[in-house]
C-alpha cells in the first residue's frame, strides 16, 4: 500500500516535531496503553490462557482506535491495521537468552573484518561529495557514519525480513514493554502516513528497527532527514536519507566534533588496575603522567579531556582509552563492544593499521557458567549481586575483588584462571 502524505518535510528538515508541524504531534500525546491487561508492570509476564492470536486481534482494534485519536486519518488506519497480523517469532525472540556470552575477541574479529573495512573504503570514495557536506553540516567525520552503517545492516546489505508493523504491534499487545512498544507503533503508522511509505516494505529486526541505519520510529522520527531533496524521508531505499540522518543523529546525541571516540593505549609496568572503567576518568594529562601511551609508544601529550581506559579482554588483551565520543556511540547502542568496534572500523576505513596488541584465544563461555562464577563470588562475601550471568559493571568489580584476594592481576576479567581457582569447570567453545 502506498499513502499520499498530507504534508512532508523540506530537504534538510528532519520529519517532527519541530520542523514540520502542519502534521505531526508530540510523543508526548502517544502516552497510553492499548488495552487495560497491559495496564500492568511492564515486566510482568502474561497470565491469560486466551488463543494469542485472538488476544492479538482483540488489542489490535484497540491500538487502531488509539492510532485514530492519536491522528491517524481513519481510513488509512483502517486499511494499516488491517494488514497487521501476529508475529509469533518476535515474542520467541523477545524471551530468549542466548546460551552462551560473547567475549570481545570473538565479537571484534567477526565485525571489524576486511570485507567491511575494503568496502567502507569504496563507499567513501563514491559518496565523497555527500560525506565531505555532512562532515560541514554536522562535525561527523565520513568514516563514523561510514561505520555505523557497516554495523548496523553491512552497508545495507541486510536491513532486516521481519514486517515492521506486525514486530511492533505484536510487541504492544504483550504486556512486558507495552508502553515503549505502543508508542513505536503508533510513531511508526504516522511515519507511514506522513512519508508515503509503503507498508509491504517497512521491513527490519524483530523489534521493529529499520532502515540502512536501523533506527526505532522514534529515532526516524525525530531525526530523520531528507537528504536527497526528494520531499520524502526513506530511510530503506535512500542512501543519502540514510546517511544524512545518522549524521543528525550523532550530532543531537553530542558528538564533540574535531576529537576521535578513543584509541589503543599501553599501560606501563606495575598498573593499578583498580584504575580501569568509567568511574576513574582522569585527564588526557593525567594518564600521560601515569605512564600510559599510546599504542605505538608514543606520549599520549597534554589535554584536559576526560577520558576512561577499558579492557574488555583482559589484561591478555588491547586496552583502550575512551574518550566522550565513545560514550557517544554508546548512546546509539549501549555496548562498549559495539563503541569499540564502531571506533576501529571507523579507524580502518580511514586508513589505520591493525590492532598492536593481539586478541587473546577465549573460550565462549556458557551463561551458566558465568552464573556460577556469581554464585561462588556471593558465597566468598564478595557482594555481585543476582546471579544473572551477565558480566556487568558489579559482576566485574567482584572479580577483581576475587583477583586481589588470590594475588592475581585485578583486570576484572573472567579468564579460565579465575574460573579455575573458584572451582568452575569450564570446557572450551569455539
Amino acid at each position: 500500500m502506498r499513502f499520499v502524505p498530507r504534508c512532508t518535510a523540506a530537504k534538510g528538515q528532519r520529519l517532527f516535531p519541530r520542523l514540520t508541524s502542519c502534521f505531526m504531534l508530540s510523543l508526548a500525546a502517544l502516552s497510553f496503553q492499548p488495552l487495560a491487561y497491559a495496564q500492568q508492570n511492564d515486566e510482568e509476564q502474561p497470565t491469560t490462557n486466551d488463543d494469542p492470536v485472538q488476544t492479538f486481534n482483540v488489542c489490535k482494534q484497540s491500538l487502531q482506535q488509539s492510532a485514530i485519536e492519536a491522528g491517524i486519518t481513519p481510513a488509512i488506519a483502517e486499511q494499516v491495521f488491517a494488514n497487521i497480523n501476529y508475529q509469533p517469532r518476535v515474542i520467541e525472540l523477545d524471551r530468549s537468552q542466548p546460551e552462551f556470552v560473547q567475549t570481545f575477541p570473538g565479537y571484534f574479529s567477526k565485525r571489524v573484518n576486511d570485507w567491511r573495512i575494503n568496502k567502507g573504503r569504496q563507499l567513501a570514495g563514491e559518496h565523497k561529495v555527500l560525506l565531505q557536506d555532512l562532515v560541514k553540516q554536522y562535525g561527523i567525520p565520513a568514516q563514523y557514519l561510514l561505520a555505523f552503517w557497516g554495523l548496523e545492516t553491512n552497508f545495507g546489505g541486510y536491513k532486516g525480513k521481519m514486517p515492521v508493523l506486525d514486530s511492533l504491534a505484536t510487541l504492544a499487545c504483550d504486556p512486558r514493554r507495552s508502553t515503549f512498544f505502543t508508542r513505536e507503533l503508533l510513531t511508526a503508522v504516522k511515519l507511514l502516513e506522513a512519508q508515503s511509505l509503503e507498508q509491504e516494505k517497512m521491513v527490519g529486526s524483530w523489534a521493529g528497527a529499520m532502515g540502512h541505519t536501523q533506527f526505532m520510529p522514534s529515532a526516524y522520527a525525530n531525526y530523520a532527514i531528507d537528504g536527497d531533496g526528494d520531499g520524502q524521508i526513506n530511510l530503506w531505499d535512500s542512501e543519502a536519507d540514510a546517511l544524512t540522518s545518522a549524521a543528525n543523529f550523532l550530532s543531537q546525541l553530542g558528538w564533540q566534533p574535531g576529537f576521535r571516540w578513543g584509541r589503543e593505549v599501553t599501560l606501563p609496568d606495575g598498573f593499578d588496575y583498580s584504575l580501569l572503567g568509567y568511574s576513574k576518568r582522569r585527564t588526557v594529562s593525567e594518564w600521560n603522567k601515569l605512564g600510559i601511551t599510546r599504542a605505538n609508544g608514543d606520549a599520549l601529550g597534554s589535554s584536559d579531556m576526560n577520558a576512561y581506559l577499558v579492557m574488555p579482554a583482559g589484561h591478555e588483551g588491547p586496552t583502550f582509552l575512551a574518550y566522550p565520543n565513545f560514550r557517544v556511540i554508546m548512546r546509539w547502542n549501549n555496548s562498549e563492544f559495539y563503541a569499540i568496534a564502531v571506533g576501529r572500523l571507523a579507524d580502518r576505513i580511514a586508513g589505520d593499521g591493525e590492532l598492536v596488541a593481539s586478541l587473546p584465544p577465549l573460550p565462549n563461555y556458557r551463561r551458566d557458567d558465568i552464573k556460577a562464577m556469581q554464585e561462588q563470588l556471593n558465597q566468598k562475601g564478595i557482594d555481585v549481586g543476582g546471579a544473572d550471568g551477565i558480566l556487568g559493571p558489579a559482576t566485574r568489580e567482584g572479580i577483581r575483588e576475587f583477583q586481589r584476594r588470590s594475588d592475581m592481576i585485578a583486570d576484572g576479567f573472567p579468564s579460565l584462571a579465575v574460573m579455575q581457582a573458584l572451582g568452575i569447570e569450564v570446557t572450551p567453545t569455539s
